[in-house]
């Protein structure tokens, strides 16, 4: 990245860029979480930060050396339900990889998978309030995933880079999510693949090398720090709301995400097996990395800006970054250089509780769950088409960086 672009980066992130916002990073632990709390129950023990993908990294890493990209991402756009057979015409060695790496582990259950779509109906708008401000906004606070996003390809066209990070959160809350109509396993395997070109690409990039603390980007662990912004945040903040969830269902959306981390290729010794495992996991790899970075703080403010938008003004930056504040905390908010709101911040502390007491209260009735499920169905339909700009959402191997 030339020297304006990058003086352009350390702006957003103003005073706290000249004092030394890596600082706040904690220093690297060495990983003791016990493999005996995964789902595979065993492990090597291997540190994840010095693991990665040992099958995609170097077969994506050849199909870029040899040119073959454009012709993968043009035969891949026809491939988007699991059951389908792969195109015609893909290179033998990408074929054998994706054979494999669409296959569901072992360990899946179905049962579960369809109790979680019976808690995915019913508690679909807290879903969506937390996968989008909750964990979309947390990633932004975690310096190696700010970086990775911000150099690489996805962070020069963001709207276009939610737009497939929507789509895996809309794929994995479909009832036929894993099953041969659906769309979930089609999505993990590409996303493995734009993984497996980002690790290859970024070390690429002068900007995110003079910044990172890595040498190659999206380790497992990197990947796992990810996994718990997502269903780990969720609970805990179901919880922490008092949303009386099922035993069966609670365990049913671990499941899910389980399976959902198997296949974007996180190993399953790292995998949590239980809400337990995957809160302590999280306190040791997800809670210490929380910090803030000027690349952070500028995607943050390109986040609340397209949320205003994807919304038409009906929630307006001001209440999306009230509702950042309200969910990450006080501290998060701060680092990510959000105003405090003198209105919304203690009227979203005041009403949500009991706007959750209401909305559980109506539950019981008959057609309540479908009702919930119309209307937030809507509101994720609408969100994907806008980012969209109602077209296909296609996941494609990137063929470089971000532009300097």
């Amino acid at each position: 990245m030339d020297k304006l672009s990058r003086r352009n980066v350390l702006m957003a992130g103003g005073a706290l860029a000249a004092t030394g916002a890596l600082s706040f990073a904690a220093p690297a632990q060495a990983w003791t979480w016990s493999a005996k709390g995964s789902v595979a129950g065993t492990g090597a023990g291997t540190d994840p930060r010095w693991v990665w993908d040992e099958q995609a990294d170097p077969l994506v890493a050849s199909l870029l050396d040899r040119g073959d990209v454009p012709r993968v991402n043009e035969l891949l756009r026809t491939w988007t339900k699991n059951g389908q057979p792969l195109p015609a015409g893909l290179p033998a060695d990408l074929r054998d990889f994706m054979e494999q790496a669409r296959q569901l582990p072992s360990w899946v259950d179905r049962g579960k998978l369809a109790t979680a779509y019976d808690f995915n109906e019913k508690r679909g708008l807290y879903l969506g309030v937390l996968y989008g401000l909750a964990s979309g906004m947390m990633s932004t606070a975690i310096p190696k995933e700010a970086r990775a996003v911000y150099y690489s390809k996805g962070g020069a066209d963001m709207k276009d880079r939610i737009s497939k990070t929507a789509k895996l959160g809309y794929d994995i809350g479909t009832r036929n999510a894993f099953d041969p109509d659906g769309e979930m396993i089609v999505t993990c395997v590409k996303t493995r693949l734009v993984h497996a070109a980002v690790r290859h690409l970024l070390p690429q990039s002068p900007g995110w090398e003079a910044v990172a603390d890595e040498q190659i980007p999206i380790s497992q662990a990197a990947m796992m720090v990810t996994w718990h912004s997502l269903p780990t945040t969720v609970m805990q903040k179901l919880v922490a709301w008092r949303v009386p969830i099922p035993a069966a269902e609670s365990a049913a959306f671990l499941h899910s995400w389980q399976v959902g981390g198997h296949m974007l290729g996180i190993k399953d010794e790292y995998i949590p097996a239980t809400w337990d495992a995957a809160n302590s996991q999280a306190k040791q790899v997800l809670d210490p990395v929380l910090a803030p970075t000027p690349e952070g703080i500028a995607l943050a403010d390109i986040l609340l800006g397209l949320g205003s938008v994807v919304d038409g003004g009906v929630l307006s930056k001001p209440i999306l970054g009230s509702f950042t504040r309200f969910l990450l905390g006080d501290r998060i908010a701060d680092w990510l250089r959000i105003p405090r709101e003198p209105i919304w911040d203690p009227l979203l502390k005041t009403a949500w509780g009991p706007f959750i007491a209401f909305r559980e209260g109506l539950l019981p009735f008959p057609g309540a769950p479908q009702a919930y499920w119309l209307f937030d169905e809507f509101l994720r339909k609408s969100m994907l088409l806008f980012l969209s700009e109602a077209r296909p959402i296609s996941i494609e191997i990137p063929q470089a960086n971000r532009p300097s």
